[in-house]
């Protein structure tokens, strides 16, 4: 879906955390990131995987990863979630879709006979120096901090 690809340069995204506090990828240079975009905050597959990141947060941190996490719920449906799972990363709320657009993960999805627009499911590793290091398509919800582990060392 995403016309990005692995080696370029990142766009700079700049939106508001959950507590309405702007973060932009300038804030963490020298920092590799796991940026996520999910569907919507609350449901089956968006929990299981911000609890896999949740419950691996240790050991990405321990890789010099921050996480972000992007969906187009509010700053207010981004902090009950947050609550609810004890999420111990930040959440931006791209109600308006420039993120998702300048990422080129927002459009045409199918279930269930249904066509609709909404997010696909996209994590980019985007290393110290601001470039797409890997690209993960269709992530596994349940085993996403494995995915992102696997690549990394892979790189080393």
């Amino acid at each position: 879906m995403t016309n990005l690809q692995e080696g370029d340069k990142a766009p700079v995204f700049k939106g508001k955390d959950q507590h309405g506090k702007t973060v932009s990828l300038t804030d963490f240079k020298g920092k590799r990131v796991v940026l996520y975009f999910y569907p919507k905050d609350m449901t089956p597959g968006c929990t299981a995987q911000a609890c896999n990141l949740r419950d691996n947060y240790d050991a990405l941190l321990k890789k010099g990863y921050v996480v972000v996490g992007v969906s187009t719920d509010s700053e207010e449906s981004h902090q009950k979630f947050i609550e609810k799972y004890d999420l111990p990363f930040t959440l931006l709320a791209d109600e308006d879709h420039k993120i998702v657009n300048q990422y080129g993960v927002f459009g045409e999805k199918k279930f269930m006979g249904k066509v609709y627009d909404g997010i696909h499911r996209t994590t980019f590793l985007i290393n110290e120096n601001g470039v797409i290091d890997h690209i993960i398509s269709k992530p596994d919800t349940k085993n996403h901090t494995e995915e992102i582990l696997e690549l990394w060392e892979k790189k080393q």
